[in-house]
This record gives C-alpha cells, sequence and structure tokens, in this order.
C-alpha cells in the first residue's frame, strides 16, 4: 500500500506525488516495489535490505540515496511470542521522501496522527528521522508495559502451581525482552550516526528529546529483562527444591514401610523364628513390632525434617 502525504501541512494525504512529499509504502506487493524502482529510482538494494526481518539499524549511501533503517516494535503474528521488533527503511534523495515498511505496523498511523493533531511541522529529511525514532521509543515503552502486565500474570500463576505452560510464558515474553533490549541499542547508535551525518541541519531540542526517549527505553528493557531473568532463575531454584523434597518423602515412606515387610519377610519363611508358629499371639505380635519399628521411624524422620 502507497499513500503520498504532504510533509509541511500536517501530513495531509494527496492523490498523486509532489516534490517534497512523503512516500509512505506498508506491506508492499511486486507492483508496488517495482512502481518504486521505475517512478522513483529507489535502489533495489535498499528494498531488499529492508525486507531482511533482520536487518540491523544503519545508514547506506547508493547512487545519491541516503537509506536509514530503524527497527520499530510490532505486535508478533506468532502467538507464543506477543511482541517482537521489524525494520523500517527512510529514502531520502533530494525532493524524495520515502519509507518503506514490510509488516502492518502501529507506529505509522500513530505517528502521523499525532503529528496532525499537535500540528507539527517537519522541515527536513533529518528531524523526520528523528521523530521516526522518537516515536519507536514512546511505542517500545508502551509495549513494555504490555509485556510487564503478562510477566506479572505468569508469575501469579507459578505462585499457585508451577506449570510447565507457566514457564515456557515467561520464556516466550523473555524473548520479546530481547529483541526490544537489541533493537533499542541498534537505535541508539543509529543515533549518533545521524548527528555526525546532519550535525548542523538537525533540531537541537529535538535531538535532545529523542536521545532521552531512547536511553529511557533503554534503561527500561534491560532492567526489566534482569528482572525476568532473576525470576527464571528462582523458579528454577524453586523447582529443583520441590523436586527434593519429593525424593526425601519417597525415600522416607520407602524407608517406613520397608520394616513391616522386612519383619513379614522373615516370618514367611516355612522356618521357626524367635516366636513359635502355635503362639496364638505370634501374628498380633509380629504386627505391633512392625508398625512399632516404622512408627519411631516415622518420628525420627520427622525429628530431621525429613516428613
Amino acid at each position: 500500500m502507497i499513500k503520498y502525504l504532504e510533509l509541511n501541512e500536517g501530513f495531509s494525504e494527496i492523490v498523486e506525488w509532489t516534490p517534497g512529499c512523503w512516500v509512505n509504502v506498508e506491506e508492499p506487493n511486486a507492483e508496488e516495489l517495482q512502481l518504486l524502482t521505475d517512478k522513483f529510482g529507489l535502489p533495489e538494494d535498499f528494498l531488499n535490505d529492508v525486507s531482511d526481518v533482520d536487518e540491523r539499524p544503519r545508514v547506506e549511501r547508493n547512487n545519491g540515496w541516503i537509506c536509514t533503517i530503524l527497527r520499530i516494535p510490532v505486535v508478533s503474528v506468532e502467538n507464543d511470542v506477543p511482541y517482537t521488533t521489524m525494520p523500517i527503511g527512510v529514502m531520502v534523495n533530494g525532493d524524495y521522501v520515502i519509507s518503506v515498511c514490510y509488516s502492518r505496523n502501529i507506529l505509522i498511523p500513530d505517528f502521523i496522527e499525532h503529528t496532525r493533531k499537535r500540528s507539527i511541522g517537519i522541515g527536513s529529511a533529518p528531524d523526520f528521522i528523528l521523530r521516526l525514532l522518537n516515536s519507536s521509543a514512546y511505542w517500545f515503552l508502551n509495549y513494555l508495559k504490555d509485556v510487564h502486565r503478562m510477566v506479572a500474570e505468569a508469575e501469579g500463576e507459578l505462585r499457585r502451581s508451577i506449570r510447565n505452560e507457566d514457564l515456557l510464558r515467561l520464556m516466550n515474553l523473555q524473548k520479546s525482552f530481547v529483541l526490544f533490549a537489541t533493537s533499542i541499542s541498534g537505535n541508539n547508535i543509529l543515533l549518533d550516526r545521524i548527528k555526525r551525518m546532519y550535525n548542523d541541519e538537525l533540531d537541537a531540542e529535538l535531538f535532545e528529546d529523542v536521545s532521552i526517549e531512547l536511553r529511557q527505553a533503554n534503561t527500561t528493557v534491560t532492567i526489566a529483562t534482569q528482572m525476568l531473568d532473576r525470576t527464571l532463575d528462582t523458579y528454577a531454584s524453586v523447582i529443583s527444591n520441590n523436586v527434593n523434597a519429593i525424593m526425601k518423602r519417597l525415600t522416607s515412606v520407602s524407608l517406613i514401610l520397608m520394616i513391616p515387610t522386612l519383619i513379614a519377610s522373615f516370618y514367611g519363611m516355612n522356618v521357626d523364628v524367635l516366636i513359635s508358629p502355635d503362639n496364638r499371639w505370634a501374628f498380633p505380635t509380629i504386627i505391633g513390632v512392625g508398625f512399632t519399628i516404622s512408627a519411631i521411624i516415622c518420628l525420627w524422620l520427622r525429628k530431621i525434617r525429613w516428613l
């Protein structure tokens, strides 16, 4: 899908391209990609780079074009991992400002709506890229709140009953944290590169705001990742302790039952063992002795806290 939007007029949508407008491309098909290369002369290498879901944030030049790739958070199509990140490329060449993202996302529509509401004017391509980075930081923080809530829910379930499903859920949430941390770190490095490239053209106040937002997002995701790592380690220790406790109880029960079984085995042989088989108190005596010894062992195991 291709949309043409005026950069200096609150992102009002227009029918055809005009010099200086923003060409917003989302989930492009083959025909739209061909249009970008034929009509605008966009290098195919840039489109191939942006299509790679693992592409890192960076800046590249080719035939007068400058391609800036940043990573943004998106809702994952996988059921296990709630959120992931995708690359979005901003290609600039004179009057051409083209953004390409191969995944549908909330960031771009929200970015447009926010700019319209605030009547924000974007005077240059570097400012446009900075505002996209600022919007990405906002959505990283927004999605992090959702992941925090999911982590709290999973921890609540684990406190009631430790199940594999809840542990796997925490591991999948951990994947989102790792993806966010990697992408935010890459965007921070990209921000420094943009400053070196467009130092004279950048709005100093806007740059500082974006830098603060990205640092906050980076700090938040780092702390969240460390806390979740420690939580998983704690539950791993709890599971190990539970297994040890179960094994201790099973061993104790086996030891308690072994004594009556051993005594009954002795007297089940076809030989006289201390008590004459003609003695009418033989059976109660044997049973009583067995259970008495078992009771003594049971009290001793409780004393040493094995039961």
